[in-house]
């Protein structure tokens, strides 16, 4: 009897070890595939600028401008200032806001802009990691018009959840940015 049980218990290990090992499966993202953008211009009294016709414009004042974009929870903040003997403190309050994100981000990448046949000039930031704005911009013609910008998302910055609204929105300012026109 006790032979029998043994020999029970060796052939159940033996056809239980034929079986595959259990692996955990990888890690996977979400796949969101947003519409191709398609242009529409914001004429201001300033400048014009393309923009994704997804985005919902709110004018708060003819200086500052949202483009919601309620699939992706975000916002791009727009607004305008005067240069007039103060385009240092716009440049360094610009550049302070940027950096106010290093402390909760992994990296902050600065990309200089420089159309010159329109005559605009300025930084465009990414940000990487958990920060409140994953991109930033200013561009000026450094003697009558500064315009920065901000990305906001209205969810609490999971770097990992909004990379893909993210890099289609950076796109989305990448295009403001070429596209944006001064007016005298």
């Amino acid at each position: 009897m006790k032979r029998s049980l043994g020999l029970i218990v060796i052939l159940l290990s033996l056809v239980s070890a034929c079986k595959d090992d259990v692996l955990p499966k990888p890690k996977a993202m979400l796949r969101l595939e947003y519409p191709a953008a398609k242009e529409a211009l914001l004429e201001s009294e300033h400048f014009s600028i393309k923009y994704n016709e997804m985005a919902k414009l709110k004018s708060e004042s003819n200086n500052s401008f949202t483009l919601d974009y309620p699939l992706m929870k975000g916002s791009i903040f727009i607004n305008y200032k005067v240069v007039n003997g103060n385009l240092d403190k716009l440049l360094t309050d610009a550049q302070k806001l940027s950096y106010e994100h290093v402390v909760k981000a992994d990296g902050i990448y600065e990309e200089p802009v420089v159309n010159e046949p329109y005559n605009v000039y300025g930084m465009y930031y990414e940000v990487k990691g958990n920060a409140a704005s994953q991109s930033q911009f200013y561009v000026t013609d450094s003697t009558k018009h500064f315009v920065t910008g901000s990305l906001y998302f209205y969810a609490k910055p999971n770097y990992d959840s909004i990379l893909p609204a993210a890099v289609h929105l950076q796109k989305d300012i990448r295009k403001i940015i070429e596209s944006l026109r001064w007016k005298e």
